[in-house]
């Protein structure tokens, strides 16, 4: 985890950004473990996903870092998570054209946005309508909360059982998480 408040400090724009990603099933995990895995919305195996990184946030991954990996996420896997695994609510996929109806011009424009935090969040909350600022959403109307992945092409390099520090693919694994989740895509 201290690599994480080392990349937080370096990065002087923007904030950061972690993906989590489960990889375990949930044999003999602990009622608190299912419960934080549950609120993280990584409800099965191979599911990723976004948020900001914050305190509690590093404290319920710290949870499942038994069951799941993350990282910092970079703009391009972002993107690529979004245009290729983003859907909306009816398993439709998640289009420029529909961005458009609500002032984004494309995937890359909402990313960027995201990232310097002039968009709080990527989706609505349940019954939540998006405040129109300067004519753009303040969020995505319809989109889920995380992305289904596939299993990574090449399978895992290490132990799904040890930590990534190890030898292994679970908990922190800093920026490593983007060629992962590429792999997955």
């Amino acid at each position: 985890m201290q690599n994480t408040q080392e990349a937080e400090q370096g990065r002087g724009h923007g904030r950061v950004i972690v993906a989590a990603v489960r990889i375990r099933g949930l044999a003999d995990a602990e009622p608190d473990v299912r419960h934080t895995l549950n609120l993280l919305r990584l409800r099965r195996r191979f599911t990723c996903s976004v948020y900001v990184l914050s305190d509690s946030i590093r404290g319920m991954l710290k949870t499942v870092e038994s069951w799941a990996t993350w990282g910092e996420l970079n703009r391009d896997t972002l993107v690529q998570l979004l245009r290729r695994r983003g859907r909306l609510v009816g398993d439709l996929p998640l289009t420029d054209e529909y961005l458009k109806k609500y002032g984004w011009g494309s995937v890359e424009e909402l990313v960027d946005a995201y990232l310097k935090g002039e968009v709080k969040s990527l989706w609505c909350r349940r019954n939540e309508r998006p405040k129109m600022i300067n004519g753009k959403a303040s969020c995505i109307p319809g989109l889920k909360p995380f992305f289904r992945l596939h299993p990574p092409k090449g399978g895992f390099k290490g132990s799904i059982k040890k930590p990534y520090g190890a030898g292994g693919e679970l908990g922190y694994r800093g920026l490593g998480i983007n060629e992962l989740i590429l792999s997955m895509i």
